[in-house]
């Protein structure tokens, strides 16, 4: 697991995760930045920031899953859109 953070005076205001399947592919996780610093191109950091190590780490693809509302986020950080498949293992 990789873990990206970013702190403002000793606060943690903002980080993301990633996971890989011990190969090619790695998954973002969990991006998530304080209220407070929203809107300021802090999670955009936060993804790049993250890919790089991921690539750096060997990882020729890097995933992600989001609800609709975000898909303007992850283009600004470099993601496209891509077919997808979504089982609900709770019913």
């Amino acid at each position: 697991m990789l873990r990206v953070t970013a702190r403002r005076a000793g606060r943690l205001v903002g980080y993301v995760n990633v996971v890989g399947d011990g190969g090619v592919h790695a998954f973002l996780l969990d991006t998530t930045v304080h209220p407070d610093e929203r809107r300021r191109g802090l999670g955009v950091t936060l993804v790049r920031t993250a890919a790089a190590a991921a690539r750096e780490r060997g990882a020729h693809w890097l995933h992600v899953d989001h609800e609709p509302h975000l898909t303007a986020f992850h283009e600004r950080c470099g993601f496209r859109p891509t077919a997808a498949g979504l089982m609900d293992l709770t019913s």
